[in-house]
């Protein structure tokens, strides 16, 4: 049994939710809050920890020992107590943790469904790894805004592997998601030093406690951040590696300066009074991501590396968007830009970049002297279900950034039909009014109709987005009704 099927059988756990009334966007909230006290248990047996995280009363065994309402009414009150405990990590985990489920049938199915998978017996690395493929499986499946927090990992991986994260450094994630950055950089520092083993005693605590930091804003979403860090073996500090807040409120001022960013900030315009609120970034903006930029040009220590996933509108926008990008290019050396192909992530027409840079200083100017654009997206293949983004696909990219993590290799300039070029940047200012929006290569598939999807596939697709945001609403009218009450 592979890891890919083990997750299939997790996501078909979702069909008992859905008999008990779970909102379609709340399963995997749901079937986690009871499967990370099994993965505890698994993990205990396997002897992969030699001590239980989770208290007497909240282990497996307890609840597989009972039956009927005595069973939910005991699961209820387990996640209540967790919630409560003195423990900063675990009541950090289940704050606020109630489960919805109101037939002991349910839950005593979904217990037996658990027991009967053969974790061990499976490709896999760790349980860490099959946790993070049913969030994976969540994003891809679910048409309801779950892929909003989840980058696709082929290019987290290729975005590792050029940013090239060392033992010692300090690693900040201010959009954290789902961890999976975070994440990421843990598995390739281990994959070089024997799971850690190869660190001294004090480096290897460091890695494990002080290395990582996140901020995530919405509470069930860093929930699944700190289950996922804990099974990937990052605890972070008493509360964990993701902390809960709003970057752009007066919490992301407390977050540390880091040597690398990485980060896929949400996309959208602040709306409702849900701009901006901190008072140390120099440019005031409803942009999310114009305001993540500043933040991550704030929070790098002089000398250290961001990789950020942006939208197009970034790189063009006028006004203080110009400005924004001005700074960025004086304080920082910006040297790589990675025009990414649409449709790799749950949006399918938005159009994203990955921005590569070095920290110079705050004070510094005329930071960036060159900057070069691999365009990955024209004629790129029209990715989706039928066509999955693949580490493949960036291995030309890898090889042509070259071995130097802030983008100091040797680079060759493959001319008007390549995808890789470089520009000056006085060629950007005068030219482009710095605008960072870059491209070179006539995109045959633009215009091509032949490419678009059938009207039925269409029609099929808007259908499933469209039941999929009712669900949500329901979901949403149920719980004021609830508040109501």
């Amino acid at each position: 049994m592979t890891t890919s099927d083990i997750v299939q059988k997790l996501w078909n756990l979702c069909d008992v939710l859905r008999d008990d009334g779970i909102n379609y966007s709340d399963y995997v909230t749901e079937l986690v809050l009871l499967l990370f006290i099994k993965m505890e248990h698994e993990n205990l047996a396997s002897g992969v920890i030699k001590q239980p995280l989770l208290p007497e009363y909240a282990r497996w065994t307890q609840l597989r020992g009972l039956s009927g309402i005595k069973l939910l009414n005991t699961y209820r009150r387990t996640l209540q107590q967790l919630s409560e405990s003195t423990s900063p990590r675990i009541a950090a985990i289940y704050a606020n943790a109630q489960t919805s489920l109101n037939e002991p049938r349910h839950l005593e199915q979904l217990i037996s469904d658990l027991d009967r998978i053969d974790w061990f017996d499976t490709d896999k690395d760790g349980l860490g790894d099959l946790y993070e493929g049913l969030l994976e499986k969540n994003a891809s499946e679910t048409k309801s805004g779950a892929g909003q927090y989840f980058t696709p990992r082929p290019l987290i991986d290729a975005m590792i592997a050029v940013m090239r994260p060392q033992v010692g450094e300090t690693i900040q994630d201010p959009a954290a998601g789902t961890a999976g950055f975070l994440i990421a950089a843990d598995r390739a520092i281990r994959a070089r030093t024997d799971d850690l083993l190869d660190l001294t005693e004090a480096s290897r605590a460091y890695q494990i406690r002080k290395a990582y930091t996140g901020m995530e804003l919405v509470p069930n979403t860093r929930r699944l951040a700190l289950m996922n860090c804990l099974l990937h073996g990052i605890e972070g500090d008493n509360e964990g590696a993701i902390h809960l807040g709003n970057t752009l409120g007066t919490a992301g001022q407390r977050l540390p300066k880091s040597d690398i960013i990485l980060s896929n900030p949400p996309f959208g315009t602040a709306k409702g009074g849900g701009g901006p609120t901190r008072d140390d970034l120099t440019y005031v903006t409803s942009n999310k991501q114009l305001a993540f930029v500043q933040h991550i040009i704030k929070h790098l220590k002089d000398g250290g590396r961001a990789a950020v996933v942006l939208p197009d509108n970034v790189l063009f926008e006028a006004g203080v968007g110009a400005d924004i990008r001005r700074a960025l290019m004086d304080k920082c050396r910006l040297h790589t830009i990675l025009r990414l192909p649409t449709g790799i992530f749950y949006a399918q027409g938005v159009k994203t970049n990955v921005l590569f840079f070095e920290k110079v200083g705050e004070a510094a100017t005329g930071s960036t002297k060159d900057l070069w654009v691999y365009d990955m997206r024209a004629n790129a293949p029209k990715f989706g279900k039928r066509t999955p983004l693949a580490s493949a696909h960036f291995a030309d990219f890898v090889t042509a950034y070259g071995d130097d993590a802030n983008g100091k290799s040797p680079r060759t300039d493959g001319g008007e039909q390549s995808r890789w070029r470089k520009f000056s940047r006085e060629w950007i200012r005068d030219e482009k009014q710095d605008s960072l929006d870059i491209a070179w290569l006539k995109d045959d598939s633009v215009e091509n109709a032949a490419d678009l999807p059938e009207p039925a596939m269409l029609a099929r697709e808007i259908s499933e987005e469209l039941n999929a945001a009712l669900e949500e609403l329901q979901g949403i009218l149920a719980e004021l009704g609830e508040g109501a009450e």
